[in-house]
């Protein structure tokens, strides 16, 4: 089998992955990870600020046992198809954001920017947590790091046609960087 990994970058209640092999893009998808039957569980922060302190710290934390099993579930469905394709993932790598890590809940949840950061933290924390359940090894490198490279990311793609947006071009170079990470580890 030959070695893959992927990039995955979080967005509110859903993500991208992209699956990089031998420097090409093998695939692609949209990963949810909101149970959308659970009310504001696609911005669970914003939805926690309306209640007690004590509710919301257990709203949000059944939204993080949902997202958790909702990403396990996906990336499980990636690796399974990367493998009937002949692919074997090694890791992969998530996109973090330049925000600084929410502090007290109650903080968090008395700023709207800070509500902000939490749920990117909440979701890229879902797919560590679904990554690392499947058994892949996980990094993160802040997208910020990538920026000066996404015009070379614009011919990975291309193989498969469109959409090939920012999210795709990131995602490609993070599992690329994850890839040659791993190549250079003894």
């Amino acid at each position: 089998m030959l070695k893959a990994t992927i990039g995955l970058r979080a967005h509110s209640g859903w993500a991208v992955a992209v699956a990089v092999a031998g420097g090409a893009v093998i695939e692609r998808r949209r990963i949810e990870l909101c149970d959308c039957l659970v009310a504001g569980s696609k911005q669970p922060y914003h939805r926690a600020a309306q209640m007690p302190l004590a509710e919301a710290a257990q709203y949000l934390e059944g939204c993080a046992q949902i997202s958790a099993a909702m990403a396990e579930a996906a990336v499980g469905r990636m690796l399974a198809d990367l493998a009937r394709a002949g692919y074997r993932a090694a890791g992969c790598s998530i996109l973090l954001g330049s925000g600084r890590p929410p502090g007290e809940l109650d903080k968090t949840l008395a700023s709207h920017p800070m509500i902000h950061t939490a749920e990117g933290e909440f979701y890229r924390h879902a797919l560590r947590e679904g990554a690392r359940r499947c058994g892949l090894a996980v990094d993160g490198i802040k997208e910020r790091d990538l920026r000066p490279s996404l015009g070379e990311a614009a011919e990975l793609g291309k193989n498969l046609g469109p959409p090939w947006r920012e999210d795709e071009k990131l995602c490609a170079l993070a599992a690329l960087r994850a890839i040659r990470s791993r190549a250079a580890k003894p």
